[in-house]
């Protein structure tokens, strides 16, 4: 595949330094050297985990930065296929969220979609999982940051490529947005 050489990871060369010990093209020439265009996933992670010991979330950022780099993985990419998400924190209780997602009432207002979806399994408070209309996977994640704030979650997995995940981050941008002004005081 060919060599993304100027892609962004995402993370500054100086971040990445400051945790790593190194910039993003020497942990690149340090990969390229061991071979790891021929190695899957785990077998990068597992070289990083054994000669360099930067820590397992380092490990994962580094092999996913490299192997979209090299052109072995597609943005929004995972090894289950691809996934998109989005996030966002309102000045709300943890409780008030869920219940934004969990009221049919409260849904209609900032989902277009909510009536065709349907709801697996609810943790209140906590999570959520629904099979979206298509087929597809929804997974939502509540937590409370603190004095009457909590973040909301969503990954949608199970889409087709590269674009049907950007349009599903799009998508969820959108809501997590009307959800917002919708439910913030």
């Amino acid at each position: 595949m060919p060599s993304r050489k100027g892609l962004d990871p995402g993370i500054s060369d100086e971040a990445v330094k400051a945790k790593t010990g190194k910039v993003w093209a020497e942990w690149f020439a340090i990969l390229d050297k061991a071979g790891a265009r021929k190695m899957k996933h785990r077998e990068i992670v597992a070289l990083l985990e054994e000669e360099h010991a930067i820590g397992g979330w380092w490990d994962q950022m580094v092999t996913v930065a490299y192997e979209r780099s090299r052109g072995l993985r597609d943005k929004y990419q995972k090894p289950s296929g691809y996934e998109a998400g989005a996030s966002k924190t309102l000045s709300v209780d943890v409780d008030v969220l869920y219940q934004a997602w969990h009221s049919p009432k409260l849904l209609r207002t900032w989902l277009p979609d909510w009536a065709k979806m349907t709801v697996r399994r609810a943790t209140p408070n906590k999570s959520m999982r629904i099979t979206w209309p298509d087929g597809t996977s929804v997974s939502v994640y509540f937590s409370s940051k603190g004095d009457g704030r909590s973040q909301v979650a969503v990954q949608h997995g199970k889409r087709a490529g590269a674009r049907d995940a950007a349009r599903a981050k799009a998508y969820w941008g959108e809501a997590l947005e009307r959800l917002k002004v919708g439910i913030a005081p």
